[in-house]
């Protein structure tokens, strides 16, 4: 008589196996851009009413501070001067530069198979933000962040099925002269992933040489036109209601150069937008408009993702609370007025105000993300590595992070319902005819892979085999992770000719 344990035993161990094979894209459970949009915080009333408040905002508030040229580009397109110097947008106007807007935007990898397209309910998750400080898990402690870090960072992400693109998420601490730190910023990405890349850029006089380096990297500045792999996190509004002059001016010489831009309107509610979760909706609406008709009076059409990225602030201390559930309210019912204006749109989630890659990361991480691809959010920034409330940036956190990403796409997926799906063959042939279990169907076997997202580095193993396995720890699993990447030559590194010619145009901090 066979041994029923290794007949167990060895059905498990094919499992494993089939589990283990790659996938092709085709067949893969989750991928980049599948569609989210049932989940709708705001009843299409509410829709209506912010949309309202947010014109009558921008035609009775205005904005202050457009530099001379926006404030050209503006009036001669039909925004009002006001003699409080405060640009008035009138609703027409308004409405008439939402009909020019791109409503498809695709943003180019350097390799094609990341391009990512932004329209209807597509959802792509990634990486943003400014941390100053790498978070050591190893030492519980914090420390600035380098170049070497950043580009780290971009090689890891290049790596991760999940992460669909690459924003700097910090900034090079380590290099004192902001113009050195934004050409190493593009060098550091464009070294580290071929997934689309998002930066900034410190001041307008820095724009000429920074383009100088992507067109060297793209092949010339017609490749980079016809396949722009860097846009711009153009912040352009100091909330509430005011340009940021000089973004305002960086911006200009983007849609000039031929880069994508992100409208990032970042208030605080109950600090620099009101309190009410609505209320900084409105705000947020108000001032991404007002991009919106900028970009699209100088260039129709101009790619141009609608960045309403209101945060939250807990009011008893007036601190950032990026991991709260209002916070991930907000970044829903954003992506739901995205929908609403017919943009493509992007919001921040998965901000982690927990210090270090713990339980407190993983709750604040997990249901923002999960609710933003619900949602239906084109681009979720800042999902993966970001705590402290966006001060601090982790490796470790980033490859945890595509494991989380991966069940939350599988919650934007879905639960698909026909005839094979609903199952009654398989149901009838298990309990009529069967062995009265579906381990062994055909059918389970077919969709181990197809219906089912399995975890990276997670441990799903019984509390018997978890000690047996030497009570790994998921900290030290990603640490372990981190290192094999690491140990790799980036694939997105330059040829050497490339890279020699940029070598010797620009002081580059990266070792060749």
């Amino acid at each position: 008589m066979s041994d029923p344990r290794s007949r167990r035993a060895g059905g498990r161990s094919a499992r494993q196996a089939l589990r283990a094979a790659p996938l092709s894209d085709a067949i893969r459970p989750v991928r980049a851009g599948m569609d989210g949009g049932t989940y709708k915080p705001l009843s299409d009333a509410a829709v209506q009413r912010i949309y309202q408040a947010s014109l009558d905002a921008m035609e009775q508030i205005g904005f202050a501070d457009a530099p001379p040229s926006g404030v050209k580009i503006l009036t001669d397109a039909g925004a009002i001067l006001g003699d409080d110097n405060r640009i008035r947008f009138p609703r027409a106007l308004v409405e008439d530069m939402l009909a020019k807007a791109n409503r498809s935007v695709t943003l180019f990898g350097r390799d094609a198979k990341h391009d990512m397209i932004l329209s209807g309910n597509r959802v792509h998750y990634g990486t943003a933000g400014a941390a100053v400080h790498l978070v050591d898990v190893e030492t519980n402690s914090y420390r600035e962040c380098t170049v070497q870090d950043l580009h780290d960072a971009a090689r890891i992400v290049d790596r991760l099925d999940n992460v669909h693109f690459l924003q700097r998420p910090m900034v090079c601490r380590d290099i004192p002269d902001n113009f050195e730190m934004d050409l190493n910023t593009i060098y550091a990405c464009s070294a580290g992933t071929t997934k689309h890349i998002g930066t900034s850029f410190t001041e307008p006089s820095f724009m000429k040489g920074a383009f100088e380096l992507i067109y060297e990297i793209a092949g010339g500045e017609a490749a980079y036109r016809a396949r722009p792999f860097i846009s711009n996190s153009n912040c352009f509004v100091v909330p509430p209601m005011k340009f940021a002059t000089e973004s305002c001016q960086v911006m200009e010489h983007c849609i000039r150069g031929g880069m994508p831009i992100l409208l990032l309107s970042a208030g605080q509610a109950g600090a620099t937008a009101p309190a009410p979760i609505a209320g900084a909706i409105v705000q947020a609406v108000a001032e991404c408009l007002a991009g919106m008709v900028y970009v699209n009076a100088m260039a129709p059409g101009h790619p141009t993702v609608f960045g309403t990225w209101p945060f939250v602030s807990d009011l008893r201390t007036g601190a950032m609370s990026g991991g709260s559930g209002e916070q991930a309210l907000l970044t829903a019912a954003c992506a739901q007025m995205h929908h609403f204006l017919g943009l493509p749109g992007g919001a921040a989630a998965g901000i982690a105000d927990a210090k270090m890659p713990d339980m407190q990361a993983g709750y604040e991480q997990a249901h923002s993300n999960v609710m933003a691809g619900l949602a239906g959010l084109n681009m979720v920034y800042e999902s993966v590595g970001m705590h402290a409330s966006l001060l601090g940036f982790c490796l470790e956190s980033l490859i945890i992070g595509d494991d989380l990403l991966g069940q939350s796409l599988r919650c934007v997926r879905g639960i698909e319902v026909n005839e094979d799906t609903v199952s009654l063959d398989v149901i009838r042939a298990v309990c009529l005819e069967g062995p009265g279990h579906y381990l062994g169907s055909a059918q389970t076997l077919s969709l181990m892979q197809t219906e089912y997202i399995y975890p990276a580095i997670g441990d799903r193993t019984s509390p018997k085999e978890w000690m047996e396995l030497g009570k790994p720890n998921l900290i030290q699993k990603a640490t372990q992770r981190k290192a094999e990447i690491l140990a790799d030559r980036s694939a997105a590194r330059f040829d050497p000719q490339t890279d020699a010619r940029i070598r010797e145009r620009f002081n580059i901090h990266l070792p060749a």
